[in-house]
């Protein structure tokens, strides 16, 4: 498993346990914990900190995107664990640097992890979502750009 795959999956682990809880519990002591679980020596431990720090920093606007994507599925109604992997599938989609994860990789990986972690249909909706919301990026980049 790549250094960046296996990274996401611990985001994802401790973004669901925190969701999980209703944000009662510390996240960056899930984090901590989960990293040195699951993955000790991991080659870039920075990216497992700007990932959770970006998903937390954005995660009003990331919220409303998912709500605006998928209008039929209130936030809340959504699977944990798909509800996570948009959040980190848009984090880095909208806010990461785009020379260190182009579009099309945030949203493969996504997809993968969906795959790995979610049910039958997550790889589906989950595509879908990040597919709108690029879509909608090409086309307003295109906007501006004419």
């Amino acid at each position: 498993m790549a250094t960046r795959h296996l990274v996401r999956t611990i985001v994802l682990q401790s973004l669901y346990e925190w969701d999980f809880y209703k944000h009662q519990n510390d996240l960056l002591k899930i984090v901590e914990r989960n990293v040195n679980e699951f993955g000790p020596g991991i080659d870039e431990p920075d990216f497992v900190w700007r990932l959770v720090k970006g998903v937390i920093e954005h995660l009003t606007e990331i919220n409303a995107i998912i709500e605006k994507a998928a209008p039929e599925w209130p936030i809340d109604q959504i699977a944990i664990i798909d509800r996570n992997v948009l959040r980190i599938g848009l984090y880095e989609l909208l806010y990461a640097d785009k020379n260190e994860v182009p579009p099309k990789v945030a949203i493969n990986e996504a997809i993968e992890i969906a795959k790995n972690y979610g049910g039958i249909n997550s790889p589906k909706f989950i595509n879908g979502v990040l597919g709108t919301v690029f879509r909608q990026m090409v086309e307003q980049k295109d906007n501006t750009n004419s």
